[in-house]
């Protein structure tokens, strides 16, 4: 319990201007505004917080910089086979920039999903260096879904209807070129897609 006189008195939480809505009609112009204004203020701070907050509820636990280390040996040796230079797959990064906060979880889940069962699958590698790089990229793809599942079952990994388009566009492309040649080229754009988790999530390592 706190003792007598410990709570400041109930007026010192009010703050110095305060709307009655049954007064409305008989406060002042300016007064209005400034009501008005604080409201705006506040309602863009708190969906602010709420967004920003969105964007780091789910956590990809993996050694990202594995994964990224490991793309960089293969990465030549990877776009030298590429036959179609002037398409792209994943629209550039700058499409991936455009995702809103709430939309984040949603598409890292989808092109997950894009990579693990449509790239990796579709893809036939001849060298066995080349391809036990592939296989540890995909490993730690399993393993970045397994760490969203809980984001998703906490019902924290909305998928609206801009992150559904942008994953429909992603497959879209995918299904403009023969399998074979959409894998190659899918792999030869990871970095896009590394780059946006890089900086769109917060990354803990599962070491």
């Amino acid at each position: 319990r706190y003792p007598e006189g410990a709570f400041p008195h109930r007026s010192a939480f009010l703050p110095p201007t305060v709307c009655v809505p049954a007064l409305w009609g008989s406060v002042p112009w300016g007064m209005k505004l400034q009501c008005v204004s604080l409201w705006l203020l506040g309602t863009m701070l708190i969906l602010c917080f709420v967004d920003s907050r969105s964007l780091r509820k789910c956590l990809i636990s993996t050694d990202m910089h594995h994964v990224e280390e490991s793309f960089q040996e293969i990465k030549r040796a990877i776009q030298a086979k590429d036959i179609f230079p002037n398409v792209t797959i994943l629209s550039t990064l700058e499409t991936l920039q455009s995702i809103k906060p709430l939309d984040v979880c949603c598409v890292t889940k989808n092109l997950l999903a894009f990579y693990v069962d449509r790239v990796f699958k579709d893809h036939q590698e001849p060298h066995p260096q080349i391809l036990r790089k592939i296989s540890s990229i995909a490993n730690s793809f399993l393993y970045m879904q397994k760490t969203l599942r809980q984001c998703q079952e906490q019902r924290q990994c909305h998928c609206r209807q801009e992150a559904t388009n942008v994953t429909r566009v992603i497959h879209d492309n995918y299904d403009q070129l023969e399998a074979r040649s959409a894998a190659i080229k899918s792999l030869g754009e990871l970095d896009v897609f590394l780059a946006w988790i890089d900086k769109n999530h917060e990354v803990t390592s599962s070491a």
